[in-house]
């Protein structure tokens, strides 16, 4: 197996429509390429596959390894940009020594995974038994790990390939919960001599929920609606609030249609706020765009009661890191995000919100806080999707295999940590106990947020890394 034999299946990958919840046409590409080689797969009836290569001649005693990646990608674009991720190839490009997707998520989470995974099992070196799992909407609930039941595969030694950083070896994770929120509201007659306003913010650099919470990250939801609350005192009318995409990343833009008394003063304190905040993170957001205009469009308003306690909660709920870890230093260990608004027809408007928390009391008390933020501001709170987290194992036996390998190959120490994002091993651990398993993979950038990349060196690193322990495993 070589980098480019990976890079050549992910080329393929990046080609297959395989958004979270319609995974479809990546199953059936793996269910072929398995016949095409073939190998031995099953196939339950969530959507997930399983793909058997036997031990090589002289390796039958070897314990057999289960790989794991996942089917499905998170599917995010620039405002403006016109791509469907239902049938569109992902459009990419090689640039100063990372593959990139200059206007969209790349899908190297966790594509780099599954390629990785074909790429090993059709390659000639010799290994023992080795059992390749992909499982189906992990970014959205980690559906296919929940559903799949026991025996889909028979090793003790898993590991899972959805690490975003070369020379780490994660060996624990965080869990977490998805709270949903719903505003009900009427429509109200527009006042007639009120000026409407479209305020947008885009070019926020976003992120991945659970690596990026900590990085001071501007979130485009809460901002807009720390400039609305402050506006509510002046007046104003809200017919459209809209931001923020998936549950698991940080909101990027959003777009506001308000009214309101005096269009010029409301402009010039909208102008002076966006200085402020691009002030504020400098350091952090260098291309955020503040734009407001005229807008004629003809809907009703949000009832003033529900608009009021809609933007007051948004502005002030909870998001961002509720606890650092005292045990590890720099990890986060309880958090939660502000994800998304959406307005819905018939008067309802939805807001996503996820959190996390390598403590599982921890996570059901930041989970109870924010059900308690909105339905003190009139919503309906439902909390679904609830994962564990995986506790690190010190005495892992692939842990040890791991780190021997990587210092024999590179000359120096892999850093062994823990990670503040959902991976599948907690409910693998769940449903297979005595698991024993690590987590590692390439160097990735910008997961969850369009212009992701991957670092074509690191993966030279990765697949020697995966290569000898695969290989040289006892």
């Amino acid at each position: 197996m070589t980098s480019d034999s990976v890079l050549r299946i992910f080329e393929e990958i990046t080609t297959i429509p395989r958004e979270s919840g319609h995974e479809g046409p990546m199953t059936d590409y793996l269910c072929k390429w398995a016949e095409d080689h073939g190998l031995e797969y099953k196939k339950d009836g969530t959507g997930n596959v399983c793909i058997i290569r036997p031990a090589s001649k002289g390796r039958e005693n070897v314990p057999t390894i289960v790989l794991q990646a996942h089917q499905d990608m998170v599917c995010e674009k620039k405002a403006g940009v016109r791509h469907d991720f239902r049938k569109d190839p992902i459009r990419y490009e090689i640039k100063d020594g990372w593959m990139v997707a200059p206007d969209t998520t790349l899908g190297a989470d966790d594509g780099i995974g599954v390629a990785a995974c074909l790429a090993l099992m059709e390659s000639k070196a010799e290994m023992g038994r080795v059992e390749s799992v992909f499982t189906i909407s992990e970014e959205t609930g980690m559906d296919g790990a929940f559903a799949m039941e026991s025996g889909f595969f028979t090793g003790k030694v898993l590991i899972n390939l959805d690490s975003e950083d070369e020379g780490q070896l994660f060996i624990g994770c965080a869990g977490g919960e998805n709270t949903d929120i719903r505003f009900h509201y009427q429509g109200e007659n527009p006042d007639g001599d009120w000026k409407r306003l479209r305020l947008s913010l885009t070019g926020g650099q976003g992120g991945h929920s659970g690596d990026d919470i900590n990085k001071h990250r501007l979130n485009a939801v809460q901002t807009m609606a720390r400039f609305l609350d402050g506006e509510l005192s002046s007046g104003l009318q809200l017919f459209m609030f809209r931001g923020g995409g998936k549950s698991n990343a940080i909101a990027r833009e959003c777009v506001a249609v308000i009214s309101v008394p005096d269009s010029v003063k409301t402009k010039a304190r909208f102008e002076a706020f966006a200085e402020k905040v691009k002030a504020e993170y400098a350091s952090t957001e260098p291309d955020l765009v503040f734009k407001v205009r005229g807008d004629k469009s003809n809907e009703k308003a949000v009832d003033s009661k529900t608009a009021l306690s809609l933007i007051h909660a948004l502005a002030t709920a909870p998001h961002g890191v509720e606890r650092m870890s005292p045990d590890i230093e720099g990890l986060v260990q309880t958090s939660t995000n502000l994800a998304a608004v959406d307005m819905k027809r018939h008067g309802i408007i939805k807001v996503v919100t996820s959190q996390r928390s390598s403590v599982v009391a921890e996570l059901d008390e930041v989970v109870k806080k924010v059900a308690k933020h909105f339905e003190a501001a009139g919503a309906e709170v439902k909390s679904y999707g609830k994962y564990p987290g995986w506790k690190p194992n010190l005495k892992s036996h692939i842990l040890d295999v791991c780190t021997e390998s990587y210092r024999r190959l590179f000359g120096q120490e892999p850093l062994v940590l823990a990670i503040h994002a959902g991976l599948e091993c907690g409910l693998f651990l769940e449903k297979f106990p005595g698991l024993d398993m690590i987590s590692f993979g390439p160097t990735l950038r910008g997961v969850h947020t369009p212009g992701e990349k991957l670092e074509l060196a690191s993966m030279d690193k990765f697949v020697k890394l995966l290569d000898d322990v695969i290989c040289n495993y006892r």
